[in-house]
């Protein structure tokens, strides 16, 4: 029997949870016309994902808030000798790129979202984040689109853990079973979602430009695996429906 395609799913649920970086945005490398934090450091990118994404909680569950103190720890874990002249415009830069990233969201987002609530829908953020990433999220064009936005350093909830993703169903009024949850997979986001029941989708295209080595593991946890937002709402069957729940197996 053919599975459903995820148009389908997507009108069948009654709320859609998304994460916000390499998700809603657009390709890191237009962010800004500003370096990556990790070249204004003067450090390798690998040091840095390593520090960004893997020792990062006292950030992201907010309990360090202050920016500076916030890129001196992992620029210190990497290197003690980084200046603090070097720290501070690093902070700056961060800024600006973040902000660029929430302010000049891609068009299709704008329209995914406007269709998704044209048909009734709930519509969810869960977003890991320290303070600085999300502080210019009130003045994003996409801000007034959602019904519940749960951010890390807000609530002390860093996804994958449950905690999170029970605060945005419950501010939705919604259960598992009837939440789709969309994301790029990194902090182990769709396991998260997954383990709780929701249905999870994979959008692949955004990081494929940074982190391309980490689509096979991270697409391992997606029930569907799709480029591009635009085909949450596009009809057809592009979508790649994926091993575990639906018995196929996982595109390449």
């Amino acid at each position: 029997m053919r599975s459903e395609t995820l148009p389908q799913v997507v009108r069948r649920k009654e709320a859609i949870l998304f994460d916000l970086f390499h998700t809603l945005t657009a390709l890191e490398s237009t962010w800004s016309s500003g370096p990556m934090t990790f070249e204004a450091l003067g450090v390798s990118k690998r040091a840095w994902d390593e520090q960004l994404l893997e020792k990062s909680r006292e950030r992201l569950s907010g309990e360090i808030k202050d920016p500076v103190t916030i890129i001196r720890k992992m620029a210190h874990a990497i290197d003690p000798s980084i200046s603090e002249k070097t720290i501070a415009a690093a902070v700056k830069n961060r800024k600006e790129r973040f902000a660029g990233a929430l302010l000049a969201v891609p068009d299709d987002t704008c329209q995914v979202l406007v269709a998704l609530k044209a048909i009734g829908k709930k519509i969810g953020l869960i977003s890991n984040a320290d303070v600085m990433e999300v502080a210019a999220w009130d003045r994003s064009p996409i801000a007034p689109y959602f019904d519940s936005v749960v951010f890390s350093c807000q609530v002390g909830y860093v996804k994958p853990e449950a905690e999170i993703y029970r605060l945005s169903m419950q501010q939705l009024g919604v259960e598992a079973r009837r939440c789709l949850f969309v994301g790029d997979g990194g902090s182990h986001e769709l396991e998260g979602a997954r383990n709780l029941g929701i249905t999870t989708v994979m959008i692949a295209g955004i990081i494929r430009e940074i982190w391309p080595d980490r689509i096979k593991a991270r697409q391992a946890h997606a029930d569907y695996v799709i480029e591009w937002l635009s085909e949450l709402i596009r009809d057809g069957d592009r979508a790649s429906v994926h091993n575990g729940r639906h018995g196929k197996q996982p595109a390449t």
